[in-house]
């Protein structure tokens, strides 16, 4: 089953408010992505039934294997790209607006080589 970038998006955010915070609500996704809490939970059940989030009795959010494993790679493409966008003189609010874009739609291939070029 090929991820939407939406999904990418969530499952990333989820990491990075896990590894700020500890643990993660639908408020808190809602909160750093500027969306609506009901858009959040209606994402959050689509991921839940697809096998890339668990939802506990208290609403705390957590990564499956399958969803850690996405939001790893798209966290890794994300920092990668930002910081060698910066490299090449792109003005770090730019940059990492445009690698959110970017991670989501090169090959493998061309991430690897951009890794390579700028040895991340």
């Amino acid at each position: 089953m090929e991820i939407r970038e939406s999904a990418e998006n969530y499952l990333e955010t989820i990491l990075m408010l896990n590894r700020e915070r500890g643990s993660v609500r639908s408020v808190d996704i809602a909160t750093k992505l500027g969306f609506s809490k009901p858009s959040v939970s209606v994402a959050m059940k689509n991921l839940r039934e697809n096998g890339y989030v668990l939802t506990d009795p208290d609403g705390v959010i957590t990564l499956t294997g399958k969803g850690l494993e996405v939001a790893e790679k798209m966290y890794r493409r994300h920092v990668v790209l930002t910081k060698g966008l910066t490299r090449l003189g792109v003005p770090p609010e730019i940059a990492e607006e445009d690698a959110c874009r970017i991670e989501h739609i090169i090959s493998e291939e061309t991430f690897e080589a951009i890794s390579s070029h700028f040895k991340e």
